[in-house]
């Protein structure tokens, strides 16, 4: 964690000179301000890497000797054959949709986002994969 605080901390201090170079360069206001924001938040993120790195055990990515495999672990669970995303992803392109022709159609985009989530989140209370 701390090997990425510090890419980021560097990344803040090229776009600082990226900002002020383009600043000076262009005197265009809206792509220097995009460029110091920029720089504001990749410090802040380098910030907290490092600070965080400080407070818990170092990671096999900070340490020289370690293999890939040190740092593998369980990824999680993936439900492999759930439908909710298609139906998500549908209410959302209606939704989307809704801002181009009118925002009526938005109407008929919340039933299937409210399925979609609730199905989601509801997925393995119910049927024959009950109990994962």
């Amino acid at each position: 964690m701390r090997i990425q605080g510090h890419m980021f901390a560097w990344l803040s201090v090229f776009m600082l000179i990226a900002a002020v170079v383009y600043g000076v360069w262009s005197k265009e206001p809206a792509g220097t301000t995009a460029l110091f924001m920029a720089f504001a938040l990749s410090i802040m993120i380098g910030f907290y890497l490092v600070f965080t790195a400080r407070r818990v055990d170092t990671g096999a990515q900070d340490n020289k000797q370690a293999d890939v495999a040190d740092d593998a672990g369980e990824l999680g669970f993936f439900s492999p054959h759930s439908w909710q995303p298609l139906t998500l992803a549908f209410g959302g392109a209606i939704a989307f949709l809704s801002i181009a022709i009118g925002w009526w159609l938005a109407f008929f985009a919340l039933p299937f986002i409210v399925l979609g989530i609730f199905g989601w989140v509801f997925e393995y209370y119910r049927g024959a994969d009950q109990n994962q």
